[in-house]
């Protein structure tokens, strides 16, 4: 799935996540405070999460899609990895091609201590194609890329947060957004084919609860907390 993708042949910033609605949790916020900021915003789910518990693999295309156009993206794409198979031969390649597809100035990636074991191998691969996107002898045929910041993001785990976004302007955006994938978040009605998960027991709420509390902490409505493992210089934010 892609949107634009014709029209641009370079991002500012391009973010990556295991699922389809990883980023949108993590800072769809600081997603749209950029883009209204006239930057150019990807984004790159490396399955399709064909292993979820609700809906299915068109479904999330559609719903993906949905909170793309409502977040305002430039474009967005599926490397179609496998889940719950992340981090077999050529991963770190297929994650490389697509840094070096985009040229972004800044990546983002999940946050790398998360309970879900695919955020966290997402995590590593990303931040190894990074290191790899800027050797010319890795993989030839691409021209290599250096991006300037690698920054994670938060899905469920929050700690150790070294910057902060407000968002308080933008919150609307973000629930909507997040709105979009109602196969996930939606509570189970009685009769219907879904099944009860922690995202369908007022998981949106919770993510809300946490921006909350992140911004109430520095004097805001809400905010969105990123970490590096570099120091990290304050160009877009």
């Amino acid at each position: 799935m892609s949107t634009k993708e014709d029209k641009v042949d370079k991002l500012d910033i391009l973010i990556f996540g295991a699922h389809p609605d990883d980023a949108e949790i993590g800072m769809s916020g600081t997603i749209v405070k950029h883009i209204q900021a006239g930057y150019r915003v990807g984004m790159c789910d490396l399955t399709e999460a064909e292993m979820s518990s609700n809906g299915t693999v068109e479904l999330r295309r559609q719903e993906a899609a949905a909170a793309s156009e409502l977040l305002g993206l430039t474009a967005r794409s599926n490397l179609g990895l496998p889940d719950r198979g992340l981090g077999a031969e050529g991963h770190v390649e297929a994650i490389t091609a697509e840094i070096r597809r985009w040229r972004p100035r800044i990546v983002f990636a999940p946050y790398w201590n998360d309970r879900h074991p695919d955020h966290n191998r997402c995590s590593s691969l990303v931040e190894e194609a990074v290191f790899n996107a800027k050797l010319r002898r890795y993989l030839p045929h691409l021209e290599a890329v250096t991006v300037e910041q690698l920054i994670f993001y938060y899905i469920n785990d929050v700690e150790d947060v070294r910057l902060a976004v407000d968002v308080s302007d933008v919150y609307d955006s973000k629930l909507a957004s997040l709105r979009a994938y109602r196969s996930q978040f939606e509570a189970v009605a009685q009769g219907e084919d879904r099944v009860a998960t922690p995202l369908t027991s007022g998981y949106v709420e919770r993510v809300e609860a946490r921006d909350r509390l992140l911004g109430v902490a520095r004097g805001w409505s809400y905010a969105e907390g990123f970490t590096t493992k570099k120091p990290h210089t304050v160009a877009l934010f």
